[in-house]
């Protein structure tokens, strides 16, 4: 199968797209003809060896967490799947920029959202998804989402506005309009965040989404007061420093069903910035460095 590899860690310039074995799937898992994968912040961790310490890979290894296609293998033990279904979902640590991919968590996709969106949705709404999960019933509720502009963001802020929560939202002014489009009360980051979110909400704030890696914890929780109110996907160090829960996505399905099931509501549309081709994965691994918004790789 063609694959984008790499077979050592470094600048964006080591991937390169070659023939690699086909993966195949197993108890538990599924495998998909893959149409199109996302480009995530880890991927790009991983890649330049940052993370080898606490998750090394097997060189030369396959970037990419999420995807979405066509399944054309059933792995023992799966019921909920079938050969020709089109599903969305997340792969390894690291292996999902191929031909074929292996998923261990997936949904249907739904028929609202383009094939970019699909590929967009895994590890963002899995992300988001799990964060409010661990927090308490939103409705009625304002919480405060810091990097409420990116993917995993979008996601947070399209779940909470949906269990009722009043969502302040984090972002560069460029990207207000886009937040307020969600129906996000927008307010940019930095210093300052309290006062412009008590002039946002003069009621208090009741919960926080720490979602960017920034160093606004100590903020959030000064802003909240209760550390069981403030999660972070972004700062496990600074949580355990400050008391506050460190959450990451996991390969649950019921995660994705959840994101799905909003999805063909309405009330979630995955982001997506850009769509390259997987020739040009290096340029999409750049991209993403750059703080260039949501990359999806298509044309497999």
């Amino acid at each position: 199968m063609l694959a984008a590899r790499f077979h050592s860690y470094g600048t964006p310039e080591v991937l390169v797209v070659e023939d690699a074995p086909e993966p195949h799937a197993h108890e538990g898992s599924v495998r998909i003809r893959v149409q199109a994968t996302s480009v995530n912040p880890i991927d790009t961790l991983l890649r330049a060896g940052h993370l080898a310490q606490v998750l090394p890979l097997a060189l030369p290894a396959i970037p990419g967490r999420d995807a979405v296609g066509v399944v054309d293998e059933i792995g023992p033990g799966v019921n909920d799947a079938h050969v020709g279904d089109i599903v969305f979902g997340l792969g390894g640590v690291s292996d999902t920029a191929a031909e074929f991919a292996v998923l261990t968590a997936w949904s249907a996709v739904p028929e609202r959202w383009s094939t970019a969106q699909a590929a967009a949705a895994g590890l963002a709404s899995a992300t988001a998804a799990a964060a409010l999960e661990a927090l308490s019933d939103l409705r009625g509720r304002t919480l405060l989402i810091e990097g409420a502009s990116g993917a995993v963001g979008n996601a947070a802020a399209a779940f909470a506005l949906a269990a009722g929560a009043t969502v302040i939202g984090t972002g560069r002014e460029s990207n207000h309009h886009q937040l307020r489009s969600l129906g996000v009360i927008p307010t940019t980051y930095g210093t300052g965040l309290a006062e412009r979110v008590a002039g946002l909400a003069p009621g208090g704030v009741d919960a926080a989404l720490h979602l960017a890696p920034s160093g606004s914890l100590p903020d959030l929780l000064r802003i909240v007061g209760d550390a069981s109110q403030v999660i972070t996907v972004a700062d496990s160090e600074g949580a355990a420093r400050l008391g506050i829960r460190s959450v990451n996505a996991r390969n649950d399905s019921a995660l994705l069903r959840f994101a799905a099931g909003l999805g063909s509501g309405g009330f979630y549309t995955p982001r997506v910035d850009h769509e390259l081709p997987l020739a040009d994965v290096a340029e999409a691994h750049i991209l993403t460095e750059s703080g260039g918004g949501k990359i999806v790789i298509t044309q497999f």
